[in-house]
């Protein structure tokens, strides 16, 4: 029942996203990061365990950089499907707004020596509150960790990059986006859209 809650949040006859059905990969565990223009600009940092997408809403962005500790919301488990999922949620939705695919691949535990599969082993981390990891992505790549925050009632976790060779000082993911986005459209005819308003 992980994808109970998202279901309920999502009217499927409006839209596009994937019902929530639990599916594996065949080979190696994947992550997708998406870049979410809804009521806020953020990040949707979502790691595959258990046939679903964990998710961590991360409102400035993933970074490269060791001195930042990014601010991670987890939020409900989402199918694995979603992580092909791009387009528009209407108006009057949950997550209203444009997604694309900011980043992709595969990522695994940080701890080799674990006697653990790959997945129990995150899992064992996950529940702990201190998730240790390697990502294989385009943009993202080496070591981070997802901690939990101590004496939070709420989801709030932290994203951090380790310092290894992919580590890259005063990182902004904004810039690396490219300019031809759909979210970076979506967001400049929601801007030219408010100052028409105001100006009439």
């Amino acid at each position: 029942m992980a994808l109970k809650d998202y279901n309920a949040k999502r009217k499927f006859d409006e839209t596009s996203e994937p019902k929530g059905k639990a599916k594996k990969s065949k080979d190696k565990l994947i992550f997708v990061i998406q870049r979410h223009a809804a009521s806020r600009l953020h990040y949707d940092f979502r790691l595959e365990m258990e046939g679903v997408l964990k998710s961590w809403a991360v409102p400035k962005g993933p970074s490269l950089d060791p001195k930042d500790k990014r601010l991670a919301m987890m939020v409900e488990d989402h199918p694995y499907d979603y992580k092909d999922f791009e387009g528009n949620i209407p108006e009057g939705n949950y997550g209203a707004g444009q997604v694309e695919i900011w980043d992709s691949g595969t990522y695994e535990p940080l701890d080799n020596d674990s006697k653990l599969s790959d997945e129990k082993e995150l899992l064992k981390e996950l529940h702990a509150g201190s998730l240790k990891f390697i990502l294989h992505g385009k943009k993202l790549k080496g070591e981070f960790a997802l901690v939990k925050m101590k004496n939070n009632e709420d989801n709030s976790w932290l994203l951090i990059k380790h310092k290894d060779e992919f580590a890259e000082s005063n990182y902004d993911a904004e810039e690396n986006t490219s300019p031809k986005s759909l979210v970076t459209k979506f967001l400049e005819e929601k801007k030219s859209l408010k100052s028409a308003k105001k100006k009439s």
